[in-house]
C-alpha cells in the first residue's frame, strides 16, 4: 500500500519498533502502515465515530476522544513519537495540546496547512477566504480556527522552550526549500523539549 506524500514523510521520520500516538488519526491509514512496515506499536485518538470504526476494521488500536480534553489518560513519556497531523489549526487550546504532546512523547511531529502559501494570499487579495487541497472548507463551515504560518509556529515553539528538530515544507508531493513560507502549502515539524 502506498501512502499519500504527506503521510509518507511522517512515516519516514518514525523509526522501526517505536511507540507512536497519532492524535486525530482519521481512518488509521498512517498507523496501519507503520504497524506493517515498521512494526510500530501504535495508538490513535479520534473524535469521529465513523473513523474510529474504520480504525478498528483496519486493526488499529484507537480510542474515541476529544483532544481538547487533554491527554491525562497517557503517562509522561509513554511514546517515542506523537503525531498531530493537520489537526493543530482546529484546536481551541493550541498551546496546551503542544505542551501535552511533549509531555507524553519524546518528540512530536506536527503538520499544518501554511496560511502564508501564495495561493492562499492570492485568494485573500481577491476578497475570499482560501479554499485549497490543504484547506478544503468554506469559511462558514471550516473546523479550522487558528491560521498560522511557519514563523508563527516557530515563535510558539520558542515561547514554550520547544526545539525545532527538523522542518520540511511541501507543495503537493514536492519539497520546497526556496521561500518555503510563500511557496509551500503544508508544513511538517519535528519538535522536542529543550
Amino acid at each position: 500500500m502506498s501512502l499519500r506524500a504527506d503521510l509518507q514523510l511522517i512515516a519516514d521520520w518514525i523509526e522501526p519498533n517505536s511507540r507512536v500516538l497519532d492524535l486525530g488519526c482519521g481512518d488509521g491509514t498512517l498507523l496501519a502502515h507503520l504497524g506493517t512496515a515498521k512494526q510500530v506499536q501504535g495508538y490513535g485518538v479520534e473524535i469521529d465515530v465513523d473513523n474510529v470504526v474504520r480504525c478498528i476494521e483496519a486493526g488499529v488500536n484507537v480510542v474515541q476522544g476529544d483532544l481538547e480534553a487533554g491527554l491525562a489518560e497517557f503517562d509522561d513519556q509513554a511514546f517515542d513519537h506523537v503525531v498531530l497531523s493537520q489537526t493543530i489549526q482546529a484546536m481551541h487550546h493550541t498551546e496546551n495540546i503542544l505542551n501535552e504532546i511533549l509531555r507524553v512523547g519524546r518528540d512530536a511531529i506536527v503538520t499544518f496547512p501554511n496560511f502564508g502559501y501564495w495561493r492562499n494570499r492570492w485568494q485573500i487579495l481577491q476578497g475570499h477566504m482560501p479554499v485549497s487541497e490543504t484547506i478544503p472548507y468554506q469559511w462558514y463551515d471550516t473546523p479550522n480556527i487558528h491560521w498560522c504560518m511557519l514563523g508563527d509556529f516557530e515563535a510558539l515553539c520558542a515561547k514554550n522552550r520547544i526545539r525545532v528538530v527538523e522542518r520540511v515544507v511541501m507543495d503537493g508531493e514536492r519539497r520546497v526549500s526556496f521561500m518555503p513560507n510563500l511557496l509551500g502549502s503544508l508544513a511538517f515539524y519535528r519538535v522536542a523539549r529543550g
